[in-house]
């Protein structure tokens, strides 16, 4: 068998399939909102499987989202994008993203945010990194989830509470290394964690540097999911 003439890049080439195939999913998130929107009066059975669609298409959005991060990381192609953001617009956009699933499982979504609370990061990196908590949240929660935001000291603290059964046990003991490595020989890689975890050390501020962690308890005795900013 002769070989190719030309030399493959496989990463760069797997890195544009993902964003064509991003792009796609971004055109089929919005014809899906539309549909839904059709069809509330008309067939609520289907619309109950058009929100699961859309739920399950905004899970591969933000797995295809975290792939090319990961890719551009890898390359120092990543160059954090800082501004000064409100984070109650921050997260009112996480909640408009996940709507449609949110009221078909019945879940109250609180958002626990003060309107002036304003902070310096990359608007598209923690919106990605909170989304992807958030829909995984929805999956494992029973009534209730809470998006919290506040500053501690000169801390950004982020929460997501939820009332399913809590991160088991092996999840948070073996949380630093899932931060800080994919395991590809597990069912479960970690890649969420990872990606996290990335992100959050990535924003540094006067020797301080971001961090996530996972705890059990919180408003609903259920998962904590916490990123602190710098």
């Amino acid at each position: 068998m002769s070989k190719s003439p030309l030399p493959i890049d496989f990463a760069s080439v797997l890195a544009s399939s993902v964003h064509d195939m991003k792009n796609s999913l971004c055109m089929l998130l919005q014809s899906i909102e539309l549909m839904h929107t059709e069809l509330k009066e008309k067939a609520p059975d289907s619309q109950q499987e058009l929100a699961k669609i859309h739920y399950e298409a905004n899970r591969l959005n933000t797995n295809l989202l975290q792939l090319l991060s990961l890719y551009r990381l890898e390359r120092d192609q990543l160059p954090l994008q800082v501004d000064d953001y409100y984070l109650a617009d921050l997260l009112e956009e996480i909640q408009l993203k996940n709507e449609l699933y949110i009221a078909q499982k019945q879940i109250e979504l609180q958002i626990d945010c003060d309107e002036a609370l304003h902070w310096f990061l990359d608007r598209d990196l923690i919106t990605n990194l909170l989304n992807d908590i958030v829909v995984n949240a929805i999956r494992y929660t029973q009534q209730r989830l809470c998006i919290r935001a506040f500053q501690k000291e000169q801390v950004l603290v982020i929460e997501v509470h939820d009332d399913g059964a809590g991160f088991p046990e092996n999840m948070l003991t073996d949380s630093k290394q899932l931060m800080n490595r994919v395991e590809l020989s597990r069912g479960h890689t970690g890649l969420g964690l990872f990606f996290a975890h990335l992100i959050a050390s990535a924003h540094q501020h006067q020797g301080q540097t971001g961090r996530i962690a996972l705890t059990n308890g919180g408003y609903y005795g259920g998962g904590v999911f916490q990123l602190q900013l710098p």
